[in-house]
């Protein structure tokens, strides 16, 4: 049985916390229970945070005068960002799973049958 997968602008739709339609009710749960769940909650947080990176990046450089100061700062602000989304992993992936129809704790329950435990 084949994934129905979402096309770009549902996907990031999907990033920005949109509920996805259910005909895309397994590809969320592949999402959350696959072996690389927690790279695709550290590449949501990365997606959700790049339109605002990219904005002070070009204000903090273009105004501020100092690019490397910029950087260093759009540095700072990812390795935070990085930080709260792998923190908040399994509390993230949970919502999303029940938001689009999974009793809570689903997720983790089928990630751990995956993986033996």
């Amino acid at each position: 049985m084949a994934i129905d997968r979402p096309g770009p602008v549902r996907w990031l739709y999907y990033q920005y916390s949109g509920r996805l339609p259910e005909q895309y009710r397994s590809w969320v749960l592949h999402d959350a229970t696959c072996r690389s769940w927690m790279l695709r909650v550290l590449v949501r947080g990365l997606v959700r945070i790049l339109p605002i990176a990219a904005l002070l990046f070009f204000l903090l450089g273009y105004f501020g005068g100092s690019w490397s100061l910029a950087a260093g700062s759009l540095l700072l602000g990812v390795l935070v960002v990085v930080r709260i989304a792998l923190t908040g992993s399994t509390e993230s992936v949970d919502a999303r799973t029940v938001r689009h129809g999974y009793s809570p704790g689903y997720a983790a329950t089928v990630r751990a049958s995956r993986n033996g435990e």
